[in-house]
């Protein structure tokens, strides 16, 4: 697939801005074409919905291979690409967790990063592994894929040491560009049809180039207390310097670094360790908040203007002697403040200027830039992040939200299967477990109804900090929960191939006493299976897995006539593998033979 053009475009009727255009605002960054949108509605009704696919110059749906498709995933976040900060949020659209969606236009994202990460190492070896010596990706794709990889390498010397303000910007300004001019050819004449043939070798060097730009990245995002940024804010943006502020910790930095792939098995077992000690621990749920719970000033409160800053400004102190309420007033108490009704900078811009000129101009003129920037310092819209930062519900102060919690667990386990497979050292080994076991132990399954606030078998989006769980759902949470459990139960799946790791089951959870298992078959008949103490069941795509504890590793495979076959290796060969997969009733069972044990646990640190 990475070279048949299996693959189309969607035309989509929107369309983002030329990048200077983003500078000027990045909150405003999208345009809807509504001509665009009727043509789209009526090739739909004339042809279906090929309709809505992207044309080429000969009017032909532009195709693609699997090879472009993944370099265009990749180059849509690096054309956003701030080095030390994290990818630019300027699609007028949150990240994964939308209780943050203010932090859109100012915002820069260390979770992209880490997930952009992980996701070029696999097109890395993929392209590596495929076998393939040339891919024809289209000349426009080709184009902007080269002037992305001549920036990140005109500035791989600074991965060095570190990058200054300016130079944070001039690689902005160079990646903004590519994808801008992208874009621009794309919107105004679709794909041409041409394609550039490019070595796999190229775009393994693309891959590595932007890998290290990455790591760079998260690296520059350790905190000092051992946890990782999750969000930043860059401001300048229309400035020749970039500047970075770091925002409060956040459950899912450390999740997404976890999940990235670049820690070692040590540094997984710090970053644990800090999370547990850190404020993001809340301990009567055994569990993790999304951000640090804390007090919020109320307005009347934060709408103070201390005397020391508004009366070094002549027009505030005059606006305040002749009482014009229109920027500022004095309250009964002799405190000063911004109007209430000034929302934000843009309404107190506007409310300068509408002040009578024969009287404030030269006033405002002089001091326009001290009173905006006294109002920004008191109010720090800048750092506004959404719900996240202001309610107290809904993923808000003080909330467990039990999808991010999941995604914690699943990215604990794969650094357990990391540890195993690089044969770490025991101790460390212990501790992942024991983090992991406490993790799982604080989602609500396990919970009591008490402790819950609900059934405990039902899933519910979050819990704040006064009462039990909220907004019951299948969330998210599911699937990270179901992919952790087949993780504990040694399931695996590599180069199309099952496995099973043994090391990952605990021993504890073998049955003690005979059972008996049901379950639906290929068929869709309904089974029984008469199990012994000391074995535990499940199955994988509908055939029965039933492990036993034994001091021989092997697997015994039951085939359709009832004869078995016996192999001394706990991974399937492709074909056995795939007929499991596909459900072909050729495979009735597994036996899986193995010296199971008890998953002791060292204490955390």
């Amino acid at each position: 697939m990475l070279s048949r053009l299996f693959f189309s475009y969607s035309n989509v009727p929107y369309r983002l801005k030329p990048y200077a255009a983003l500078l000027r605002d990045p909150h405003a960054t999208i345009r809807f074409d509504a001509q665009l949108d009727r043509r789209i509605r009526q090739h739909v009704a004339a042809t279906g919905a090929d309709g809505a696919l992207l044309r080429d110059s000969r009017g032909e749906p532009a195709r693609a291979n699997l090879a472009e498709k993944l370099l265009v995933l990749s180059l849509a976040k690096l054309f956003n690409y701030v080095p030390e900060a994290g990818i630019w949020m300027n699609t007028q659209r949150p990240e994964w967790n939308d209780a943050n969606n203010a932090l859109v236009g100012n915002g820069v994202s260390v979770v992209t990063v880490c997930y952009l990460r992980r996701f070029l190492c696999f097109c890395r070896d993929l392209f590596a592994t495929a076998g393939v010596g040339d891919v024809d990706i289209s000349t426009e794709v080709a184009e902007a894929l080269r002037r992305v990889a001549e920036a990140l390498d005109q500035y791989a010397p600074l991965l060095d040491h570190g990058f200054a303000d300016r130079d944070r910007k001039a690689v902005l300004d160079k990646l903004g560009a590519a994808g801008s001019a992208y874009r621009a050819g794309i919107y105004a004449a679709g794909f041409s049809g041409t394609t550039t043939p490019i070595p796999t070798g190229e775009l393994q060097r693309y891959c590595d180039l932007a890998v290290r730009h990455l790591e760079h990245c998260i690296r520059a995002n350790r905190r000092d207390d051992g946890l990782y940024h999750a969000y930043n804010l860059v401001h300048g943006l229309r400035d020749k310097q970039l500047g970075i502020r770091r925002l409060q910790e956040m459950l899912e930095g450390q999740v997404a670094a976890l999940s990235s792939g670049m820690l070692t098995v040590q540094e997984a077992v710090d970053l644990l360790d800090a999370l547990r000690s850190s404020r993001l621990y809340r301990a009567d749920q055994d569990s993790y908040l999304l951000y640090p719970d804390r007090l919020l000033p109320g307005f009347l409160v934060k709408n103070v203007i201390p005397e020391a800053e508004w009366s070094t400004s002549q027009l505030l102190v005059r606006l305040v002697q002749s009482g014009d309420p229109r920027i500022v007033t004095r309250d009964v108490d002799g405190r000063v403040h911004f109007n209430a009704a000034l929302r934000n900078r843009a309404a107190l811009e506007k409310a300068l200027t509408a002040l009578p000129r024969d009287e404030w101009g030269d006033l405002v003129a002089r001091d326009r830039a001290l009173t905006v920037d006294l109002y920004e310092r008191l109010f720090d819209h800048h750092s506004f992040t959404g719900r996240a930062g202001t309610f107290f519900k809904y993923e808000g102060l003080g909330c467990v939200y039990w999808h991010m919690v999941s995604k914690l667990l699943l990215a604990v386990h794969e650094i357990r299967e990391l540890a195993l497979c690089t044969a770490a050292d025991e101790t460390l080994v212990a501790r992942l477990n024991h983090h992991y076991r406490a993790i799982r132990e604080g989602i609500g399954v396990h919970k009591t109804p008490e402790q819950y606030g609900a059934v405990p078998l039902e899933p519910y989006s979050h819990t704040p900090g006064f009462a039990g769980v909220q907004q019951p759902g299948m969330t998210g949470q599911v699937k990270e929960d179901l992919i952790s459990r087949r993780g504990e139960l040694g399931v695996a799946v590599a180069q199309g191939r099952l496995s099973f790791r043994p090391d990952l089951v605990d021993a504890a959870e073998l049955l003690r006493q005979p059972c008996t298992f049901e379950y639906y078959d290929v068929d869709g008949q309904r089974c029984r299976l008469d199990l012994e103490a000391g074995t535990l069941a499940y199955t994988v795509c509908q055939t029965p897995i039933v492990l036993h504890r034994s001091e021989h590793t092997r697997i015994e495979v039951t085939v359709q006539d009832g004869s078995r076959s016996s192999r001394s290796t706990l991974e399937l060969d492709r074909d056995t593998s795939a007929a499991v997969f596909e459900r072909t009733g050729e495979v009735r069972r597994l036996d899986i033979y193995s010296p199971l044990r008890h998953l002791d646990a060292a204490p955390m640190q």
